[in-house]
């Protein structure tokens, strides 16, 4: 599907997110009105406000754990989505091409014209009897080592930036044990045992440089990963192909495509959600095709 083009922009609203890595929101509003914007500046609980203020277009200074809940309310909303990259990692914006310098990605907000229309992941926790929320997710949900990778590098963030996730792998790849799985695919078995990792991808980018190459995020699919435990040494080509984007080759790996997928987990496993831990057990996985509309160009 082409993209659509919009009209000039003349009011953004802009939501920051004073906890990320790189966030500065005076200056990313500073540098939207030298664009010649008018700019109001909204907290980052504060979505609805922000979505619901009448700008043209909606601004998200955040990480990737920030942009899936302002995604999804802005495209209920049918308002544009541009992002500022201001997290650790930004897979988001690289996998996508977005600018990652603040001047540039200032600019893109305030004076793009080209929208994408992409899909969100939407996660529904097995265990809903125990509170636990549906919550979407713009990269990848995942179980097994990602999830303590990513607790073991949020202490590193402020030191070490991007390497913290490299360091949060390996890590998890000498402390963590499989996990015990059932991974459904529209109703099929893709896998029922063990597994070092299950993911399921919308954009398919996500631990600050690791990809799943098939993982299209406008196409409205899921793209499901399962890979089989095996012995601990076989880590290291699992970690290769999972920066290479090779993943789905790995010896251990079942891949598919679905609309719905549904992995059960003990009820203790946690999930690697767009970079954020969430202890849901188990989950039930769909895709919403154009769920939102990003400024790209």
């Amino acid at each position: 599907m082409p993209a659509a083009t919009e009209t000039n922009t003349r009011t953004i609203a802009l939501i920051a997110n004073p906890d990320a890595r790189a966030s500065n929101p005076e200056l990313c509003a500073a540098r939207l009105r030298e664009s010649g914007v008018e700019v109001e500046v909204f907290g980052i609980t504060e979505v609805d406000r922000a979505v619901g203020a009448g700008a043209d277009r909606v601004a998200l200074a955040g990480g990737d754990g920030s942009i899936a809940p302002v995604a999804a309310a802005t495209g209920r909303a049918g308002v544009p989505l541009a992002l500022i990259p201001s997290g650790t990692a930004n897979d988001f914006a690289r996998g996508l091409g977005l600018p990652l310098d603040l001047p540039a990605a200032c600019e893109l907000a305030a004076r793009g014209r080209r929208l994408r229309s992409l899909e969100l992941g939407w996660l529904d926790p097995l265990a809903a009897a125990d509170g636990l929320a549906k919550r979407p997710f713009v990269n990848v949900a995942s179980a097994g080592l990602p999830a303590p990778a990513a607790a073991a590098a949020k202490s590193w963030k402020r030191r070490l930036g991007p390497l913290a996730y490299a360091a949060g792998a390996v890590a998890a790849g000498v402390t963590a044990h499989p996990v015990p799985c059932t991974v459904e695919c529209d109703g099929r078995v893709l896998l029922d045992g063990e597994a070092w990792q299950v993911t399921v991808a919308a954009s398919g980018a996500f631990g600050a440089g690791s990809r799943i190459d098939e993982a299209d995020p406008a196409d409205g699919v899921l793209d499901v990963v399962a890979v089989e435990s095996g012995p601990r040494a076989g880590l290291v080509a699992l970690a290769y192909r999972l920066r290479t984007g090779a993943v789905s080759g790995h010896a251990r790996a079942a891949h598919e495509r679905c609309r719905t997928a549904v992995v059960h987990l003990p009820p203790e496993a946690e999930l690697n959600v767009d970079g954020e831990i969430v202890p849901a057990g188990g989950a039930r996985f769909t895709a919403q095709r154009a769920a939102f509309r990003l400024v790209a160009g």
